[in-house]
C-alpha cells in the first residue's frame, strides 16, 4: 500500500511539472539565417500598452536577446514578433458528485446529485515569429498559464517570465 501511495504522489508530481508549452514552425526555414528582430507594428489595437503587456514585452526581448538576435527596427528585422492574450470559456468541475441509495429485495432507490460546475475563464499566451519579407508565421508558441487579479506585481512578472523562457527554450526548433 505504501508503495503504490508513493508512486502516486510521484505521477502527481511529474504531472504538475509537464510543459504547459506547444510549438509548432515551419520546417523548410533555416533559422540560422535570422539575424535580428523587432515587435510588428500591429502590436495592439489599443492605444498603450498593459501592464502584463510590457512585462510580457521585456521577457521576448531578453530571451531573443540570449537568443543572440538583436532588435532592431522594423523596417531592418528579419524577424517580427507578434504576441497575444487569447481567452477560452470552458467548463471545470468543482467538486464531486454526490449520490446515495438503498435496497431491499428486487427494489432499490438512489438520489444523486451531479458534480458542481463553474465556467472559466482561462488565458493563453501566444508568441508568433513572422519572416519579415514573407510576412509568414515561422515559429509560434502557445503556453496556459494562469495569472490572477489578485497576484502580486513582482509574482504576475515572475510567471510572465518563466513562461516566456520555456516558450524559448525550444527555439530554434530542432535543438532539443
Amino acid at each position: 500500500m505504501m508503495r503504490f501511495l508513493i508512486l502516486t504522489m510521484c505521477v502527481i508530481a511529474m504531472t504538475g511539472c509537464a510543459s504547459n508549452v506547444v510549438t509548432d514552425y515551419n520546417s523548410s526555414v533555416v533559422f540560422g539565417n535570422y539575424s535580428s528582430w523587432a515587435f510588428a507594428d500591429n502590436q495592439s489595437s489599443s492605444s498603450f500598452t498593459s501592464l502584463d503587456g510590457s512585462r510580457i514585452q521585456q521577457a521576448i526581448e531578453r530571451e531573443l536577446n540570449r537568443k543572440a538576435l538583436r532588435k532592431t527596427p522594423v523596417a531592418e528585422a528579419d524577424l517580427l514578433v507578434n504576441w497575444q492574450i487569447v481567452t477560452e470559456e470552458r467548463l471545470e468541475q468543482t467538486g464531486l458528485g454526490l449520490g446515495f441509495g438503498f435496497g431491499r429485495g428486487n427494489f432499490g432507490w438512489a438520489l444523486s446529485a451531479p458534480p458542481p460546475v463553474r465556467e472559466v475563464e482561462e488565458g493563453k499566451l501566444v508568441v508568433e515569429l513572422a519572416d519579415s519579407e514573407t510576412k509568414n508565421v515561422v515559429w509560434r508558441a502557445a503556453s496556459r498559464r494562469y495569472l490572477n487579479e489578485d497576484q502580486s506585481p513582482e509574482t504576475r512578472r515572475k510567471l510572465i517570465d518563466e513562461v516566456v523562457a520555456e516558450m524559448f527554450s525550444k527555439y530554434p526548433p530542432g535543438l532539443d
